[in-house]
């Protein structure tokens, strides 16, 4: 079991930067893969990075790849979410995931548990 926090999350202009943390509760955090999505309005949720549970291996969808960097503390039970360059077309709800399916799990029925999201919002 593990319960996931993000914070970060705000308003920021185009071009601008903001930093996602992902703090989680329990004992196991390095067993498992995290990974953040997130939900514009009106739209499904979607993937948009992964880091295995040893932090070695990330992946990226095509849409943030160069722009958002994933990473993670596991002495912080912690997983960051890095984004540069940011585009109103960025603007959503961003949620962190936790999965012991696979190594760096692209889809959302591959995470059993989730945060409760942080709006992040880009102005043009």
């Amino acid at each position: 079991q593990v319960q996931l926090v993000e914070s970060g999350g705000g308003l920021v202009q185009a071009g601008g930067s903001l930093r996602l943390s992902c703090a989680a509760s329990g004992r196991t955090f390095n067993n498992y893969a995290m990974g953040w999505f997130r939900q514009a309005p009106g739209k499904e949720r979607e993937f948009v990075a992964a880091n295995s549970a040893s932090g070695d291996t990330t992946y990226y969808a095509d849409s943030v790849k160069g722009r958002f960097t994933i990473s993670r503390d596991n002495a912080k039970n912690t997983v960051y979410l890095q984004m540069s360059s940011l585009k109103p077309e960025d603007t959503a709800v961003y949620y962190c995931a936790a999965s012991t399916r696979g190594k760096v799990p692209t889809r959302r029925y591959e995470y059993g548990y989730w945060g409760q999201g942080t709006q992040v919002t880009v102005s043009s």
